[in-house]
């Protein structure tokens, strides 16, 4: 990864929330309501930050209409950036299968809960 190219995808507005709110499943329409995006810069964002590998399409899901709706994860949990004299680095700390297991089981816990 290109540390200025990272920069500046997490400087762009909103990448840094979407980031934050996709450590479970959600898909581009939940972005939108949940962060209050415009969903045309909802989708602009989700292709933004998959092409440089911090998110993920994980799959597809059964929207409340009834229709199956692609739904993105976070790949990273930390992004760490060291500026150096004649250099700068980042390091990314990626997130575990494990971990995103963890997050759907906790998920689907809170959703029986409520029912």
């Amino acid at each position: 990864m290109d540390p200025v190219d990272v920069l500046r995808v997490l400087g762009n507005k909103y990448n840094a929330e979407i980031l934050e709110a996709t450590h479970a499943p959600k898909s581009a329409q939940e972005l939108s309501d949940e962060l209050d995006i415009p969903i045309a810069t909802s989708y602009r964002r989700i292709e933004e930050l998959s092409e440089h590998d911090l998110l993920k399409l994980e799959g597809k899901e059964l929207a409340d209409e009834g229709r199956r709706t692609k739904v993105y994860r976070r790949q990273v949990d930390e992004i760490s950036v060291q500026f150096g004299v004649n250099e700068t680095t980042v390091e990314t700390k990626e997130r575990t299968e494990a971990k995103n297991a963890l997050v759907d089981v906790w998920s689907d816990l809170g959703a029986d809960s409520s029912e």
